[in-house]
């Protein structure tokens, strides 16, 4: 897999590259430092995954996500931060990041990379644990008064939880075939281009 690292900190952004590469699962393609850097590196390299900070100069990492999302909607892109900030995480799962993980579970850098390129969700343990609460503020979502039938709540529950078709399809016991359009059909009677976006109505309908 091919990765481009963004962050602030050039020493970090280095330390990255090495043990990524060490690793022999994946290639560094270039190494940015702010969100202007992240937009230009995407759009000439079209990397697997951006792995990016939030916190840099001329630009964000979430204003830069924002942006390159809006451009390439097929783009992974994987949060590593040291902020832990409600109004991050939500704006991250809202502009449909793939992850969240915080640089102090360095452990878990590779195995998120990974997981994002196989097609999950990836949200540290310290992160996950807030989304519910997090997502739930505001009005709540009726699922069936948007036409979502029991099974697809399901389906939308479980990709809430950051499963892949695969162990989806294992769950429910279907085929992965079948989840894969269920999905599609969910993903057009919402509207929705992105499946972070129905965790956050997954979570927004299940608020008491």
């Amino acid at each position: 897999m091919k990765i481009v690292i963004v962050d602030d900190d050039r020493l970090v952004g280095i330390s990255l590259k090495t043990i990524i590469e060490a690793s022999g699962e994946a290639e560094v393609a270039a190494v940015g430092y702010n969100g202007l850097d992240a937009i230009r590196l995407y759009a000439d390299l079209k990397p697997d995954i951006l792995l990016m900070d939030i916190r840099m100069d001329a630009m964000t990492g979430l204003e830069a996500g924002a942006r390159i999302l809006q451009d390439h909607p097929e783009a992974k892109i994987l949060y590593l931060t040291t902020f832990a900030d409600d109004e991050y995480i939500v704006r991250a799962l809202k502009i449909g990041a793939k992850g969240y993980i915080l640089k102090q579970d360095f452990e878990s850098i590779l195995p998120a990379l990974k997981a994002v390129y196989a097609g999950q969700s990836v949200f540290g343990e310290d992160i996950v644990a807030k989304i519910p609460s997090l997502l739930s503020r505001g009005e709540k979502t009726d699922l069936a008064g948007c036409g979502v039938t029991g099974k697809e709540a399901e389906i939308i529950a479980l990709i809430a939880e950051g499963l892949s078709n695969r162990e989806i399809a294992g769950r429910l016991y279907l085929s992965e075939g079948t989840v894969r359009n269920s999905i599609s059909v969910i993903m057009d009677k919402l509207s929705f281009k992105r499946r972070t976006q129905l965790a956050i109505f997954y979570y927004k309908s299940a608020r008491e």
